[in-house]
């Protein structure tokens, strides 16, 4: 039976903005208050999608949270029309106003975690929504986020979707961002990879000092287990406390695999050397490359910078990988050098392409935070929702959608404006009919 693994990018949404509230995030606090493009942002996600769609890949398109989120103004004490609801947040409350208005659910590798049917104890494909509850911006995508996942994924006998985990930072969970996958092939049993940050019930354990650990062993244990997961095919791994400290929010932004391949920065994990001779015990017998970077090679801050790792690694058709680099990785000479040698390493990465994304890098994400990625067979990819997924005629299609209702620029003084929020549903109403989603977000179910 074929399989492969699909990518589901985020569509940038018509509110795309700079707030900077991502503290533990370099890039999204040094942008706060900059002018944005949503046009730009959104069709620079686009060009991505439609580009690994052309290299053979199944690509899909998830769709943006509502923002200004008026509903969640409205349950913190904001009243009347919706007008004077912006209003009265934003000048009472700027700070929860802008949390409201946050772009952030564009980085889809915090939407969910998904477990493949090869690795379920049932045989489906899990989705389980992150709750996010380390930021409250990110806090107010699950619900949404869940309605979207069923909407994509919506036969009950292929997928089983999951409620977020309890809204307690005990469980806080950042979905795909710190959870990745090795297999032989995608159709096969793998090792799911759960990096956590700390122990939410265990405080004599190793934690970050400056910044936030958002991901809990315990967050990724229940995970595990609402999958139905076999101890024998999952890995637990800390993250290095001290690369948290240095602006390392994710584990996606220091280490990444695919199939055989897994490549991390030689900081990345408390105990390295453990979590790797775990991984090789339960992978099995099979070729498996570990593929490290060194600190003389790359340094932490350099990774950080470029997002080396937050880059995406795909299988190609005839079975070589590529890795889908940011232009941000060509413009930093030591990461430059590092993936120009990349091929010599002896592994399947065999080629690098660099894609412009800058309008998410400046907030603080790149190509690998852009796309949820879903390990399916073809008869699970002929059950999802086809209206989803990137051909010539979507593309062609949701350009026309951004041009006809996109703004070219946006100032963060500009979400208060009452036009913004009407244009806004206008274009994401319009979306869901594109991609026959139903009514998904709360507005359409008023």
């Amino acid at each position: 039976m074929k399989q492969f693994e699909a990518n589901f990018d985020g569509l940038v949404g018509p509110t795309h903005n700079y707030a900077g509230l991502s503290v533990g995030n370099v890039a999204s606090l040094s942008n706060a208050s900059a002018s944005s493009s949503p046009k730009q942002a959104a069709k620079q996600g686009l060009r991505k999608m439609k580009a690994l769609a052309d290299l053979g890949m199944v690509q899909g398109v998830l769709a943006p949270q509502e923002r200004p989120d008026v509903m969640s103004l409205r349950r913190l004490g904001f009243s009347g029309s919706d007008a004077n609801v912006l209003a009265s947040a934003a000048k009472q409350a700027p700070a929860i106003f802008q949390a409201c208005c946050s772009a952030s659910s564009m980085w889809t590798a915090n939407a969910a975690t998904v477990s493949p049917s090869a690795d379920t104890e049932d045989g489906k494909v899990h989705f389980t929504p992150a709750n996010l509850t380390n930021k409250y911006h990110r806090s107010l995508e699950p619900q949404v986020t869940g309605n979207i996942l069923k909407a994509t994924f919506n036969d009950s006998h292929y997928f089983s979707h999951h409620t977020h985990l309890p809204d307690n930072e005990h469980f806080g969970d950042e979905g795909a961002a710190n959870h990745t996958r090795l297999c032989s092939e995608y159709g096969e049993a793998g090792v799911e990879l759960f990096v956590y940050g700390r122990h939410a019930f265990d405080h004599s354990k190793p934690a970050p000092t400056k910044f936030p650990a958002r991901q809990t062993l315990e967050a990724s244990q229940a995970v595990a287990r609402l999958h139905g997961l076999s101890d024998k095919n999952v890995v637990y791994i800390q993250q290095n406390p001290d690369v948290i400290d240095q602006g390392v929010f994710h584990n996606d932004v220091i280490a990444v695999g695919n199939q055989n391949v897994l490549f991390y920065h030689e900081q990345a994990f408390l105990d390295s050397a453990s979590a790797m001779d775990e991984i090789k015990r339960k992978f099995g017998h099979n070729e498996l490359h570990l593929l490290c970077v060194k600190t003389d090679e790359v340094n932490v801050e350099d990774a950080i910078r470029s997002y080396l790792f937050n880059t995406q690694i795909i299988t190609l058709a005839n079975g070589e990988m590529a890795i889908i680099a940011p232009t941000n990785c060509q413009e930093n000479p030591n990461v430059y050098k590092y993936l120009s040698n990349i091929a010599a390493q002896h592994t399947p990465i065999k080629h690098v392409h660099y894609f412009d994304v800058k309008e998410s890098m400046r907030n603080g994400g790149g190509p690998a935070c852009l796309r949820l990625r879903v390990a399916m067979t073809a008869e699970e990819h002929q059950a999802l929702n086809q209206h989803t997924l990137m051909n010539d005629a979507q593309f062609e299609r949701l350009n026309t959608w951004v041009d006809n209702h996109y703004r070219d620029t946006l100032n963060v003084a500009d979400l208060a404006d009452p036009q913004l929020l009407i244009e806004s549903r206008t274009a994401l109403d319009e979306l869901t009919q594109l991609l026959k989603l139903g009514s998904v977000y709360p507005f359409q179910q008023d």
